[in-house]
């Protein structure tokens, strides 16, 4: 067959056949004789039919079938995608998310109060896990927790009377951290780390001034390592009157161990798609909360679960900033993380931050001295959840650069690491093993990385050529991230019947 001699599956557009249908509509003759053919007022029908694949149903199954053989996810291998934590879900989880799917978000309180007993318990244990005093599910995803952050932090000055609009920003965030500061309409001022990969105290109390509304921060950083001055960092933004901001990204590393309350921030957003088993990646389905104490848990997007006269009902925070999102978050996916952390307990969550933590320090350990990659910074402070390589001295002595390792290790059965990020690291390769991956697997990784350095120094053009071993070979990033090289449907259409679809490679 074509595939099987090439990997490659074709587009949708170059299969099936004219009059292809996999459905049938079902057509009212009686009512297209009395209002006419289409039923469609005149200045929304289309000038001419659409130009969509046509299929027959097994054709359509088949493509998506094959699609999905030839992608890579974590039940497949090793998804080491720094920041991400891109750990192994339990199926179980996925039974339980059922159990939400019959319910509708408009029915009665009085008929679904099996359910809000599960967000309000949820609500409670995510308050203990953060040390906040007040959680909010109602947001869908991390990014959406931290807008509600910050649009919290801006409501709450306002209705003091206070002109702060500036929110200080670590210079290892996440992207979305200044994004979603930018549009809450605060001015992002970033704060430099020191040699150490640590927030540099001198730098932030220069930063610091009455306009401060806040500083987001993670902890762990993104480096993997934990600021150890977060105390300090803590007394001189209240000082100033100003809040501290948690980015819920790296719990992982610290979880059942450290409270982001007990470190002194005022909120914290959790990805539960990152460290409470949500599926994560390809575009969601995400699901996140927000979390607060003290008076600015006021603030917080409502509706949230209250319990009064023995009965569950929703209930908005005094001064809330409203919704984030329509109705109550994504409920089953919150029911994902429920099972979870009923599954683990309280000592189960402990030992995820123990392993994931240990996983990264062995992973270490095996990689020390490894040519052209560099720990980033080069000191031997234990890393958390993940670990940050710095590949400059790879690309000055042979041209292989942080992207070619990636593609080089799809090669070896691993996905690839995120690399580029944080900004602040040149040629950066940001890995995090996650508490789910065994000794072998993380043995297997460190021998693929040690065989990609050895190429990279006696054949660096071989590992410039990957991948090899994939569905689809190397493409040119600029080239494929470009507006002018998105086909059209029409166009797709003309090379197939033209015989050049070669031509969209």
């Amino acid at each position: 067959m074509w595939l099987q001699a090439n990997w490659e599956e074709p587009l949708i557009f170059e299969k099936g056949g004219k009059g292809r249908r996999g459905y049938i509509v079902p057509v009212d003759e009686e009512i297209r004789k009395e209002v006419g053919d289409p039923l469609v007022p005149e200045k929304l029908r289309r000038s001419k039919n659409a130009e969509i694949p046509e299929l027959s149903e097994q054709e359509v199954v088949r493509h998506f079938t094959r699609l999905s053989q030839m992608s890579f996810g974590v039940d497949q291998g090793m998804v080491p995608l720094g920041s991400c934590t891109m750990k192994y879900n339990p199926k179980v989880e996925e039974i339980a998310s059922s159990l939400a799917e019959s319910l509708h978000p408009l029915q009665d309180e009085a008929s679904v109060q099996g359910i809000m007993w599960v967000l309000y318990q949820m609500q409670d244990w995510l308050a203990e896990i953060t040390g906040m005093d007040l959680c909010s599910l109602q947001v869908p995803a991390g990014s959406a927790g931290e807008l509600a952050g910050v649009l919290m932090i801006r409501k709450y000055n306002a209705k003091k009377g206070r002109t702060k609009d500036e929110m200080l920003v670590a210079d290892t965030a996440h992207g979305t951290n200044p994004a979603s500061a930018s549009m809450a309409g605060f001015k992002v001022i970033y704060i430099r780390s020191n040699n150490e990969g640590l927030v540099d105290l001198n730098a932030l109390r220069s930063s610091l001034s009455d306009r401060t509304a806040g500083f987001m921060l993670t902890n762990p950083n993104t480096l993997g390592l934990f600021e150890a001055n977060i105390l300090e960092i803590s007394k001189a933004m209240h000082e100033k009157d100003a809040l501290l901001y948690y980015d819920g990204a790296n719990l992982n590393g610290i979880l059942g161990i450290a409270r982001p309350g007990d470190m002194g921030f005022d909120v914290v957003h959790l990805n539960l798609h990152k460290t409470f088993a949500v599926p994560h990646g390809g575009g969601g389905p995400g699901a996140a909360a927000i979390c607060a104490k003290g008076e600015i848990a006021n603030y917080l997007p409502g509706p949230l679960v209250k319990l009064g006269k023995g009965q569950y009902r929703f209930e908005s925070p005094p001064k809330s900033i409203g919704r984030i999102s329509t109705f109550y978050g994504n409920v089953g996916n919150i029911v994902r993380s429920y099972a979870y952390i009923l599954g683990l307990g309280s000592s189960g969550l402990k030992k995820v931050a123990e392993l994931s933590t240990l996983g990264t320090n062995y992973l270490i350990a095996k990689l020390r001295g490894i040519q052209g990659l560099r720990l980033y910074p080069d000191n031997e402070k234990p890393r958390k959840h993940e670990v940050v390589y710095t590949g400059r001295e790879m690309v000055k002595e042979t041209g292989v650069t942080a992207e070619d390792v990636a593609k080089a290790i799809l090669d070896r059965g691993f996905y690839a690491p995120t690399i580029y990020f944080p900004p602040v690291v040149e040629e950066a390769v940001m890995i995090e093993p996650t508490e789910t991956e065994p000794k072998e697997v993380l043995d297997a990784f460190a021998t693929a990385l040690r065989e990609i350095s050895a190429k990279a120094y006696s054949d660096p053009e071989e590992i410039k050529k990957s991948p090899l071993r994939t569905a689809r070979r190397r493409v040119d990033l600029a080239k494929a991230n470009h507006p002018s090289t998105v086909t059209p449907t029409y166009r797709v259409k003309r090379l197939r019947e033209s015989g050049n679809i070669s031509a969209l490679v």
